[in-house]
């Protein structure tokens, strides 16, 4: 009897990206109701300085839950991760942290350089990978003439 495991490991990652989607689903769900009572509040309670920052919070997180979903929706799509999706999620994660620490001034010289080549590298690795992309998807179209 012949075993194929590369299609149990392509059904096994199937179902694990699937369940990633789900909690990722679920997780942006909560975090925009969490979004919406928190602009309640504000409205209510009128506290602008303590609910602004909860809201820019809620508001940044959601962006790098959308980002991680959007990868997981393109791997379901190629079959393929692609690092584009996965750097902007990390450089929107990166950017989220010095909005939040700037806000709350909590941030120091040495931090913000160290997060400014954090994202200039993430920003590169980004562009590099969107350019050696292209160059691929050209070079499938030219072969395939």
């Amino acid at each position: 009897m012949k075993i194929d495991f590369l299609s149990i490991f392509n059904r096994v990652i199937a179902v694990i990206f699937g369940v990633m989607m789900v909690i990722i689903i679920l997780t942006l769900i909560v975090g925009l109701w969490d979004l919406l009572l928190d602009i309640r509040n504000l409205a209510v309670e009128h506290k602008l300085r303590a609910n602004y920052l909860e809201i820019i919070y809620d508001v940044l997180t959601l962006f790098v839950m959308i980002e991680l979903l959007r990868s997981i929706v393109e791997y379901f799509n190629t079959r393929r991760l692609r690092i584009t999706f996965i750097a902007d999620a990390a450089i929107v994660f990166v950017l989220r942290e010095v909005m939040i620490n700037i806000f709350e001034h909590k941030i120091d010289p040495e931090e913000m350089y160290a997060l400014s080549a954090l994202i200039l590298a993430l920003t590169v690795l980004r562009v590099g990978s969107m350019l050696l992309h292209q160059r691929d998807v050209k070079l499938t179209n030219q072969s395939s003439k």
